[in-house]
């Protein structure tokens, strides 16, 4: 799918044409719905959140500028569209879901032993309960920035945040993150030098 079948899906949607907006929602459905997961609490919130973001981009086509790409736009309709559920509901600290090869930190390499896998194991659980334990503003650019593999920028414009208090945020979750893992014993700093032979401690 080219991003100019997209552009026509867009114009053809703004038009009122429900037919692209459903070609729309097919290619997005699963990001959205992945980004949802991650940011609420169970499955159901999740589904509810995705649903709102695309009822929100379906109303709200007529103003969509395009200053943005349509999936940048549709990401911050759906990181709105938690945000309002979890403070509806009262549930500030929604879980995330995290598989271990989905984030970009120091997990063991692939075709583990019995024992890196348990290791494995316990890391994914510690880097779960370490991004539940972050603060929403520090965990929502962490999924967009790590899971994501969105922009800086595509981050700012999917929050509605500066360049600057994006990188500020990243920069902080991400030590928050690793200082809740070396608290627990389970992320290491860099081996010493052999040469050395002293302990490296951090």
């Amino acid at each position: 799918m080219t991003g100019e079948q997209e552009r026509a899906w867009v114009a053809a949607a703004r038009r009122g044409d429900q037919g692209a907006f459903e070609e729309l929602v097919r290619l997005y459905e699963k990001r959205v719905l992945a980004l949802t997961r991650r940011m609420c609490r169970n499955p159901e919130d999740a589904a509810e959140a995705a649903q709102e973001a695309f009822l929100a981009a379906w109303q709200g086509l007529e103003g969509f500028r395009e200053e943005s790409s349509f999936s940048t736009w549709l990401y911050r309709l759906a990181s709105n569209a938690c945000v309002d559920l979890l403070r509806r509901e009262g549930r500030r600290q929604a879980a995330v879901s995290l598989d271990d090869e989905e984030l970009n930190l120091d997990v063991p390499s692939p075709m583990p032993s019995p024992q890196e896998e348990a290791e494995r194991r316990e890391l994914g659980e510690q880097i779960e309960a370490g991004l539940r334990a972050l603060p929403p503003e520090y965990r929502e650019v962490l999924v967009l920035r790590e899971l994501h593999q969105l922009r800086y920028e595509e981050i700012g414009a999917a929050l509605g945040l500066d360049l600057g208090t994006v990188k500020s945020r990243i920069s902080r979750g991400r030590k928050r993150l690793r200082s809740f893992l070396l608290a627990g014993g389970n992320f290491s700093p860099p081996p010493p030098s052999k040469e050395t032979g002293r302990e490296g401690r951090q």
